[in-house]
């Protein structure tokens, strides 16, 4: 694919993004009584606008970002309409609330890409490998695998990440067999034919989305299994991005695991590259699934209190409430101006390792 069409896919995704944040302050503060004044699309100079009542709608020139800019959201106004003449609470719940959006977006993606799928892998054995060690270390067909070395197995990615890290070492497995009935395992990896990974030696459960074509040896899954998949599938995301985060700040991760604009075009663009090999349903499910990936990443990132970020405005609203007065406005602003200075010193310092790893890779 050429690298003009992964940039309009990557902004096309990331604007979706953006309008829905920011439509859950718009709507929230809408519902609160408070003043609209601008909707934009975008950042920089302004393309095109149209006021409807007393809010601007705007599309503007540069398409990395948006805002949604309420009467008195930097400071006192006398207005009854405006963010400060709010409840702590009302307040609170506006800029929660485009956090929440995100959240809401990649639930109904997933929960949409999990009903249609063709195959949704369980960690449940269907079928043992007699060569694998677990056939003479108790696994049985029917088992679950609910933990292993302590930590819970919610989806058959929990259960591959782990064998992933484990270096062949003996596992500690918790399985609960067709009777309900719980028991550790002690079983020893073995390493795959092809060398590249470990496994414990046996097929897995495989069902169909509950609207994808019923494929023969393979049952349909429920609605509850669906919800089930939808919600751990979010939470090992947002477990990935917490992670990921705590290895930026306290250093432990290489240049070349960081991605900035750049990395996400290349990702984009080899991700669609790929599915295409298998026609254009999957090139819009891997499309779908980057932009979930990517909204609970804004989602997360969001609520992280640095301040100029959502997460750092909430901070501010949380220690008026425990003062019982709000914090000098002027202050407040400052704060979050030398945060957003930061911020846009560390995207150019993101831009800079792609910039560096594309001329040298």
């Amino acid at each position: 694919m050429s690298g003009i069409v992964n940039i309009i896919i990557t902004l096309a995704v990331f604007n979706v993004l953006v309008i829905v944040h920011e439509w859950g302050h718009y709507k929230t503060a809408v519902l609160n009584g408070i003043l609209v004044e601008e909707f934009s699309v975008g950042m920089g100079p302004l393309l095109w606008s149209k006021t409807k009542g007393d809010t601007q709608y705007s599309i503007r020139a540069l398409p990395v970002g948006g805002y949604c800019r309420m009467l008195g959201e930097d400071g006192d106004a006398a207005d009854k309409r405006s963010f400060s003449a709010k409840s702590t609470w009302a307040r609170m719940a506006v800029i929660f609330m485009g956090p929440f959006m995100n959240f809401l977006l990649c639930f109904v993606i997933v929960f949409g890409l999990t009903a249609t799928s063709n195959a949704l892998v369980f960690p449940q054995v269907s079928k043992l490998v007699e060569t694998a060690n677990s056939t003479r270390q108790g696994l049985k067909v029917g088992d679950k695998i609910t933990k292993i070395n302590g930590e819970t197995i919610n989806t058959y990615d929990d259960l591959y990440l782990i064998l992933d890290g484990c270096d062949g070492k003996d596992l500690n497995v918790e399985v609960e067999n067709a009777d309900g009935k719980k028991e550790n395992l002690t079983i020893t990896p073995s390493a795959a034919e092809n060398g590249n990974r470990w496994i414990i030696g046996f097929n897995p459960v495989v069902k169909t989305g509950l609207f994808a074509d019923r494929v023969d040896g393979y049952d349909k899954v429920t609605f509850g299994e669906v919800v089930h998949e939808t919600i751990f599938s979010m939470l090992y995301y947002v477990k990935s991005v917490v992670v990921g985060f705590v290895r930026l700040f306290t250093l432990n991760i290489s240049p070349n695991d960081i991605a900035g604009p750049i990395g996400i075009v290349e990702i984009v663009g080899d991700s669609v590259e790929t599915s295409m090999q298998t026609g254009m349903i999957n090139v819009v499910r891997t499309i779908l699934s980057i932009m979930a990936l990517l909204s609970v990443n804004l989602g997360v990132i969001n609520l992280f209190p640095i301040p100029a970020m959502d997460g750092g405005r909430l901070a501010f609203l949380i220690v008026e409430t425990i003062r019982g007065k709000a914090i000098d406005s002027e202050k407040e602003g400052f704060i979050h101006f030398m945060g957003f200075v930061l911020l846009m010193a560390f995207m150019v310092l993101v831009a800079s390792n792609d910039i560096a790893k594309f001329i040298f890779k």
